[in-house]
C-alpha cells in the first residue's frame, strides 16, 4: 500500500493523515509536488485520471482516489477506533456534517483559492469576479458552523470523528487563502483550539 501525499497547505492529503494518525496508522507515503505539477505528470495520471492527490495505491494496483473515499477505506481495514460512527444514527449524523463541511463551506474556499488566490494565477478560466463574490459565502458558512457548535464540543457529536477533520482542514485552508473565520465566530474558534490541540492534526 503506498499513500501518494502532498504537503500543507492542500487540505484534502491532510485530512488522510490527521485520520491515518487518529487510528495509529503506518503509511507509506511517496509525495507529490503540487508547485512542481507532479500530479499533472503522465504517470500519475494514469493513476487517477483528475491529476489530483491524495491517491490510495494498494497491493494488487487498485488506485482509491479522493479521501473521503480512502477515509472510508481505512475506516473499513482497520475499524478501532472508529471515525465514521458505529450506530444508525452516528454513521448519519458525521454524514451529515461532513457533506455540509464539502458543500457549504469547501465549495466556495475553493471557489476563492482558484479565482482570486497568486498561486492559481496560470490556471485557465479564472474568473476574478467570481472568487471575489464567494468571500461571503465564506463568512455565511463559517458562521453556520459556528451556530452548530454553540452547545456541542465536536461537529457531530459527543467526540472527535471525520467530520471533524474535515471541517478542520477546510478552515485552515480557508485561512491559508486569506478567508478564515470571522472573528465573531467564538463556538467555532473554541473548536479549532480544542480540536487542533489534537497530536494527529500536526500530521
Amino acid at each position: 500500500m503506498l499513500f501518494y501525499d502532498s504537503p500543507n497547505p492542500a487540505p484534502n492529503p491532510r485530512r488522510v493523515r490527521i485520520f491515518a494518525a487518529e487510528k495509529g496508522i503506518e503509511l507509506p507515503m511517496q509525495e507529490v509536488s503540487i508547485p512542481k505539477r507532479e500530479q499533472k505528470a503522465p504517470d500519475f495520471v494514469a493513476k487517477n485520471p483528475r491529476g489530483q492527490t491524495p491517491i490510495l495505491e494498494l497491493d494488487d494496483g487498485t488506485i482509491i482516489a479522493e479521501s473521503v473515499a480512502i477515509m472510508r477505506y481505512l475506516e473499513a481495514v482497520h475499524p478501532e477506533t472508529p471515525l465514521f460512527g458505529t450506530s444508525p444514527r452516528e454513521i448519519a449524523e458525521i454524514e451529515m456534517w461532513s457533506r455540509r463541511a464539502e458543500m457549504i463551506l469547501m465549495a466556495p474556499v475553493g471557489a476563492v483559492w482558484v479565482h482570486t488566490h497568486p498561486f492559481t494565477a496560470a490556471l485557465p478560466g479564472r474568473n476574478a469576479d467570481w472568487g471575489e463574490t464567494n468571500l461571503p459565502r465564506v463568512a455565511e458558512a463559517f458562521r453556520f458552523f459556528d451556530g452548530a457548535l454553540a452547545d456541542r464540543d465536536y461537529l457531530a457529536g459527543d467526540s472527535f470523528t471525520a467530520a471533524d477533520i474535515l471541517l478542520l482542514t477546510t478552515a485552515d485552508f480557508a485561512t491559508f487563502v486569506g478567508c478564515g473565520m470571522p472573528e465573531d465566530c467564538e463556538n467555532l474558534r473554541g473548536w479549532h483550539e480544542r480540536v487542533s490541540a489534537r497530536p494527529s492534526t500536526q500530521a
